[in-house]
């Protein structure tokens, strides 16, 4: 009777995922009426309360543990909690990227649970916690005025930040990545990577001249060098590449753009030359199964569950995916393909890309310049870390070590990440509200002329 639960519940947890991801594109479609899309956004939430319960039913069914019946319930009055207070509190929220970000946060519950229950329990406090500290995000957005006159105060923060990460942090696997705080470690990256993103906006939103470049470009090395010694060598790249990325929208002059990466890949040389724990991972993508026993291992590991999983999943619990090293984390997305199935995984990769696109859509959508560049940068940093995750279990790039947002295990990376999506709802909604504004002046000049 188990088997054939977990059987039937992976076809139908595809067949809902399937759903929901199709919808987060039809949304987009030209010429769709409100009522139209509110309809999409109210399948959407079925769908994940749909998803949730078919896969705890298989939990429950699997491990017989009555506890698992509450946490259900408890994850529940969390979804539930957010996606009211976005509708309620704020009127013009967007909706897809309410749906798009509880859809992974469920995703990430249920194969924590399924993987270490210890770990989701974790994961779930620092969701409720994150979710009482970012739900005032959009309002404040909307209400403070003098972000963009803290630029040097961003500055000497991030930098700050990650210096005492180099003197005093700990670390994991060759790198220094986080701190100890009162017995809870915080990696402060995480948030960091918000602040640059704001540096460089103050920067470079009034005017680009070379200047202005020259002395951006230099602090942002500075950020970039630190987590080299670091050898937090993904959180570098991710840096690097959103640096590259806003200063190219900032100024349109290609050759920044062509010289970034001129420098980048020269980086990466001399990076390869200096880390023994980088030539480790180069070695283990180029032929990992030459080093299986060792530096190979955990990318091997990774593409067995992916292979064995094939397009529909062997089903929850009937993996093997702990046998890959830090799969709560680094490598989630393998235990995802693995039981889940490669369908399964590639919708979540594509809701993924859902949020991005909505990201550049409100970056593209605001007139002022400042909040551009923080949604371009936001959308950067987001999008690139996707890439890295998935091509790091997929063996498309050498694994970096980062984690796959509000999905894996870390409450840093699940704080840090509902910190950006609140930022971008406040700039959704204030978009949005001045241009009901401008409606209602256009109506009014009407009505007199």
């Amino acid at each position: 009777m188990t088997n054939l639960t977990v059987e039937i519940s992976k076809y139908l947890m595809i067949f809902f995922v399937a759903i929901y991801t199709y919808e987060c594109f039809a949304v987009f479609r030209r010429n769709l009426s409100s009522k139209k899309k509110n309809r999409i956004f109210i399948r959407q939430q079925l769908l994940i309360y749909l998803i949730h319960l078919d896969a705890f039913l298989v939990i429950y069914t699997v491990t017989d543990q009555a506890e698992m019946i509450g946490f259900y319930f408890l994850q529940i009055l969390l979804i539930i909690a957010v996606q009211g207070a976005c509708m309620l509190i704020y009127k013009n929220s967007s909706r897809l990227l309410t749906n798009n970000m509880c859809m992974l946060l469920v995703t990430g519950f249920i194969m924590l649970t399924r993987l270490s229950y210890r770990s989701a329990v974790k994961q779930y406090a620092i969701a409720v916690i994150a979710s009482v500290l970012t739900i005032i995000i959009p309002f404040l957005v909307q209400k403070i005025t003098f972000l963009r006159k803290l630029t040097w105060v961003y500055a000497a923060v991030g930098i700050l930040g990650l210096l005492a990460v180099l003197i005093f942090g700990d670390t994991s696997y060759g790198a220094k990545i986080s701190i100890s705080i009162a017995g809870i470690s915080v990696q402060p990256s995480e948030f960091i990577k918000i602040i640059f993103v704001f540096f460089v906006a103050c920067m470079l939103y009034q005017s680009a001249d070379l200047k202005r470049v020259c002395i951006t470009t230099a602090v942002a090395a500075a950020y970039v060098l630190i987590l080299v010694f670091s050898r937090d060598l993904g959180g570098a790249l991710i840096f690097f590449v959103t640096y590259i990325v806003m200063l190219y929208v900032a100024t349109g002059k290609l050759y920044y753009f062509a010289g970034g990466l001129l420098s980048g890949s020269i980086a990466a040389v001399i990076a390869y030359q200096l880390f023994a724990h980088v030539r480790v991972r180069v070695l283990a993508w180029s032929n990992p199964l030459s080093v299986i026993d060792n530096e190979g291992y955990q990318i091997t590991q990774s593409l067995f569950a992916i292979g064995t999983g094939g397009w529909f999943g062997m089903g929850l619990y009937q993996g093997m995916p702990n046998k890959i090293p830090v799969v709560e984390q680094d490598f989630i997305f393998s235990a995802i393909s693995e039981e889940l199935g490669g369908i399964f995984a590639l919708c979540i990769l594509m809701i993924c890309v859902s949020c991005f696109l909505m990201f550049l859509n409100v970056a593209m959508q605001m007139k002022d310049r400042f909040y551009k560049l923080v949604a371009l940068g936001l959308g950067t940093v987001y999008g690139f870390q996707v890439f890295l995750t998935v091509g790091g279990v997929t063996k498309f790039i050498p694994s970096t070590g980062v984690t796959l947002p509000l999905v894996s295990y870390g409450g840093s990376s699940l704080l840090a990440t509902m910190v950006m999506f609140f930022i971008i709802q406040g700039l959704y909604i204030l978009r949005q509200n001045k241009g009901e504004t401008n409606g209602r002046e256009k109506k009014k000049v009407k009505r007199k002329s």
